[in-house]
């Protein structure tokens, strides 16, 4: 792993690197998710079933397409008690976290009688999507838990839940397990692009969505991407990231586990450190070195720290928190003395883990914070996927006759002003008498 100075050629050429690290999709990758959009909508099921024999399931069917209660009922005899319990753990931390995100409907009537409001309604139906996980074998039951349990929180009515299926037609037990305790109502066996499309649409057997949430590869961004606004979307998400601040109260094994525990995502993930202390930044650049060896996934782990993982010497902690808000990762890890005092200096993170007993997989699963969050620099101005992804905000106008008589000149001053007669006569009128 890299160590290099923030404040010498190569850490700021870095640096800069990380805070332009938007990344733009190949043209190649578009043009084929829009022909399998194109797809979906003219031949509904038929094209979900093409697609989901010529890249999941050989043996797939219309008739698969949907997980019928049986194999959700017998998904409960597969899984482990103490699987069954981390779940329900889960769940239950995260409702209580989005409990709290919950707007409230509000009327106020003005002196003159004008009544002004918002009415907080949920969206009627959220589609949430599940990516497979190597080819199905590590269920991404966190998932299910992240994007399913505020969309019930917000009070929609119906939740949808696709996922691509095994080479034997099946999803997860894990899975269906997770998506019955969250109160999913339906789940569907397809994935990547054609289940965007068949969320946003509608096809005879997956029912049109207003709002579609979840992550998944490229070709499941970029369909979200080009059908948003045909179909709500929570946000455009890039390969994970973690920034982590530390000095020298921090141990160096933990922080290159919380390093490694990014990198192991995906070959693009990002994993940088930010220290003053050179002798903290040596230890942790060993330790990585060592638990990389043990790790499993050390290919793809390896080759996001060659490309996107570095430690970066600062010259003090106040640099450091300047550099944290000009990045704006998704996860920020404070492994420093005293967390909360420097929480203050934090303005854009998706998500910040405070004191050296907070690993960034504590949110990933159990603490009740959801983990569906900004990348790629978005957390300049997006948040974490939530309650209000689900919800609607409907304005109330409700204006008396001595209300309008009030206020009305100044409708028809403006209206008129901007050379819209129709909407000042539309209150002349009601001013006659």
């Amino acid at each position: 792993m890299r160590l290099l100075n923030a404040n010498k050629e190569d850490g700021i050429a870095f640096i800069d690197k990380l805070i332009n690290r938007f990344q733009s999709f190949p043209e190649k990758y578009e043009e084929s998710v829009r022909e399998i959009i194109k797809e979906v909508k003219a031949r509904g099921d038929e094209a979900l079933v093409d697609y989901t024999r010529n890249f999941d399931c050989p043996s797939f069917t219309r008739k698969d397409l949907e997980v019928s209660l049986e194999e959700v009922e017998r998904a409960y005899d597969q899984i482990d008690t103490e699987l069954l319990q981390a779940i329900r753990l889960a769940i239950a931390n995260v409702k209580d976290f989005h409990k709290k995100q919950k707007e409230r409907s509000w009327i106020e009537t003005r002196p003159a009688g004008a009544v002004v409001g918002q009415l907080v309604r949920p969206v009627e139906r959220a589609g949430l999507y599940v990516p497979g996980g190597t080819g199905g074998e590590t269920p991404l039951i966190s998932t299910v838990i992240m994007t399913a349990v505020p969309a019930k929180v917000a009070g929609v009515e119906e939740v949808v839940m696709v996922s691509p299926p095994n080479k034997e037609g099946r999803l997860h037990p894990a899975l269906l397990v997770a998506a019955k305790e969250a109160g999913i109502n339906c789940i569907f066996k397809i994935g990547s692009a054609w289940a965007i499309a068949a969320l946003a649409f509608g096809t005879a057997s997956v029912p049109r969505v207003d709002v579609i949430c979840g992550p998944g590869n490229i070709y499941v961004t970029l369909a979200k991407k080009i059908l948003a606004g045909e179909v709500g979307i929570d946000m455009i998400a890039g390969p994970s990231e973690i920034l982590i601040i530390a000095d020298e109260s921090a141990n160096p094994a933990w922080l290159a586990a919380d390093l490694l525990s990014q990198a192991e995502h995906d070959t693009l993930a990002t994993a940088v450190m930010l220290t003053p202390s050179e002798k903290l930044a040596k230890e942790t650049t060993k330790e990585v070195k060592k638990q990389l060896k043990k790790l499993p996934r050390k290919e793809v782990a390896e080759k996001a720290l060659e490309e996107y993982g570095a430690i970066l010497l600062v010259k003090d902690l106040s640099q450091a928190s300047e550099l944290a808000n000009h990045i704006a990762p998704e996860h920020l890890e404070l492994c420093v003395k005293d967390p909360w005092s420097f929480l203050a200096k934090i303005k854009h993170a998706g998500a910040v883990f405070l004191g050296h007993f907070t690993p960034e997989a504590v949110g990933d699963y159990i603490a009740g914070a959801n983990h569906v969050l900004p990348t790629m620099g978005c957390a300049r101005y997006a948040q974490a996927l939530g309650v209000h992804v689900f919800q609607k905000r409907l304005s109330v106008v409700a204006y008396s006759y001595e209300a309008l008589s009030e206020e009305g000149r100044a409708v028809i001053k403006l209206a008129e002003t901007e050379g819209l007669s129709a909407h000042a006569n539309s209150v002349k009128i009601r001013l006659k008498k």
